[in-house]
């Protein structure tokens, strides 16, 4: 049976952040997952770890600045000091979190630099980012958002990001496969995920169109869990989702679910 954890970042977004812990919790989560934890002190996001029973699956390296509109700095080759010091900090909360594997955002494409340059720059930084991540124990995923949510954004499908993992070096680095942004970008939606289950390290979902819980959309969800239990997979699966009304008059898709 899949393993889900709750984003935080999405789910029960109309109570207080570090107030979600519990409700993810009441809910019958075993696991959370948000973008980032840097707002917060260590001590304190894993205290509410603590209390309530909960695995931190993932979250986020520091993606520059969100509310600016960046969504990572990876494929900057001027920002290449400010990401080698974001990997330190987020293995600093990883370590303190017992995060099970931490996600870097590639970024938008910037402009007036060289398509080689950026490709470049991205993985130099992800070979960087896999290496940190080893010693300290952490496995590192890179993920594909679709080009319609973030025009823009430098990874959009599976096959590119791979191609980029094969640089990087397969063994040290993981593919993120979020289930919403390829079926946007590409479908076929079993048979990727049947074909690379031995490289992808984290699974995320939510409903197509909207962008809804599992049940509001196009998605057979029932088929595509049963499948990646087939596929072997023993990972979690994230619900990074918009609940269509509230998080808890939504979270009934859950029901089966529950350990």
């Amino acid at each position: 049976m899949p393993k889900f954890a709750a984003n935080l970042t999405m789910l029960w977004n109309e109570i207080d952040f570090l107030d979600r812990f519990a409700k993810a919790a009441e809910a019958g989560f075993k696991g959370v997952e948000y973008l980032f934890p840097y707002a917060y002190p260590k001590e304190d996001l894993a205290e509410r770890l603590h209390k309530h029973g909960l695995t931190q699956v993932l979250h986020n390296l520091p993606a520059g600045d969100w509310a600016k509109g960046e969504r990572g700095i990876a494929t900057l080759p001027d920002r290449v000091g400010e990401f080698q010091d974001s990997v330190g900090l987020g293995i600093e909360y990883a370590k303190a979190l017992g995060t099970k594997t931490v996600n870097i955002l590639a970024g938008l494409t910037p402009k007036d630099v060289p398509a080689e340059k950026v490709y470049e720059t991205l993985a130099s930084n992800l070979k960087f980012a896999a290496a940190e991540m080893k010693k300290a124990g952490i496995p590192l995923v890179v993920e594909a958002i679709n080009s319609r949510d973030i025009p823009g954004f430098y990874l959009n499908t599976t096959k590119q990001t791979l191609a980029l993992l094969d640089d990087v070096g397969p063994d040290d680095i993981f593919f993120q496969y979020d289930i919403y942004h390829m079926q946007i970008m590409e479908g076929d939606l079993v048979p990727t995920i049947r074909a690379n289950i031995a490289r992808i390290k984290h699974i995320q979902l939510a409903d197509n169109p909207g962008r809804g819980e599992p049940g509001t959309g196009e998605i057979n969800y029932p088929f595509i869990f049963k499948a990646i239990d087939e596929a072997g997979y023993t990972g979690w699966i994230g619900a990074e989702y918009k609940p269509k009304t509230s998080t808890d008059e939504g979270i009934g898709w859950f029901a089966p679910y529950k350990g």
